[in-house]
């Protein structure tokens, strides 16, 4: 007998979404403003080594207005690449340096462990992606946009839905919204920018207009890059027994899925037989 299986999100939920922006520039701080707001959760990568000095006037935040605005905040810090570089540029050791050494600081300065990255240009290749692995890094997210929902199968080559500019945008978010998934399978959307955009292109209803439309739903798990990448490993280590009618979750969260019709949790190191359920 064929046995269904499909992951479910927090709370049994199907839907999914993050952001990621770039840079840490000064806009950030008003969008940091629209996201809590609406209870948005959003990773910002960080480029460590081109913090500004003190009292310039410059668009990138100083390291000190870094760490104030972004830590012990419910979003997430990322690498960028110290100076910001096309990686692919570089010597394999130049590569490393600019991955660790920002990785480094990011995590003295937060406090917190960094795992995770997003492209500077968006370039790179396989060298690069295999530097990556070696530094610790588990997802780094490029600047391709799918226009889908998708679960990121190569997560150090990982597309977004759209960059917020995408005129689609908010088609996209209504689709997400108010379309069931396919086959009920779990879906994320991903949107990506700068936020300096909002104010190049004088077009911040975009992000509010997106923002009060996808928040405060109770169908959505709202997550940064590394939750979402963590909860879906996790999620991938779940050990079923031969006829698939038993599984033990031998992590340290409860994980949710769909076995053929029913819906189940699993807290962290239980076993549990589906047949009971």
């Amino acid at each position: 007998m064929k046995r269904l299986l499909s992951m479910r999100f927090p709370d049994a939920k199907l839907k999914a979404l993050t952001l990621s922006y770039d840079d840490g520039v000064k806009q950030d701080e008003r969008f940091m403003e629209i996201l809590d707001r609406h209870g948005l959760k959003c990773t910002f990568n960080l480029n460590s080594g081109c913090y500004p000095p003190e009292k310039t006037v410059h668009r990138r935040l100083t390291r000190e207005r870094c760490i104030e605005l972004y830590k012990n905040s419910p979003h997430e810090v990322a690498v960028h690449g110290l100076t910001h570089p096309f990686l692919e540029r570089l010597t394999p050791a130049n590569i490393a340096y600019e991955i660790i050494k920002d990785r480094e600081s990011l995590e003295n300065d937060f406090e917190c462990i960094v795992r995770g990255m997003a492209y500077p240009y968006g370039t790179y290749s396989d060298e690069v992606v295999e530097t990556l692995k070696a530094c610790g890094i588990v997802y780094a997210r490029t600047t391709k946009s799918t226009e889908t929902f998708d679960i990121p199968t190569d997560w150090l080559r990982m597309p977004a839905t759209c960059h917020h500019n995408n005129p689609r945008l908010m088609e996209l978010a209504r689709e997400f919204v108010e379309k069931p998934p396919a086959r009920k399978k779990a879906q994320l959307f991903y949107l990506w920018g700068h936020t300096y955009e909002f104010d190049d292109k004088d077009n911040w209803n975009i992000i509010e207009e997106f923002a009060e439309y996808m928040g405060g739903r109770e169908e959505i798990w709202y997550a940064t890059n590394i939750e979402i990448y963590e909860y879906i490993e996790d999620f991938n280590k779940l050990i079923f027994s031969v006829d698939a009618m038993r599984v033990k979750n031998p992590t340290a969260r409860t994980l949710w899925f769909r076995f053929d019709n029913k819906v189940f949790s699993i807290d962290a190191g239980e076993t549990i037989c589906l047949l009971d359920e």
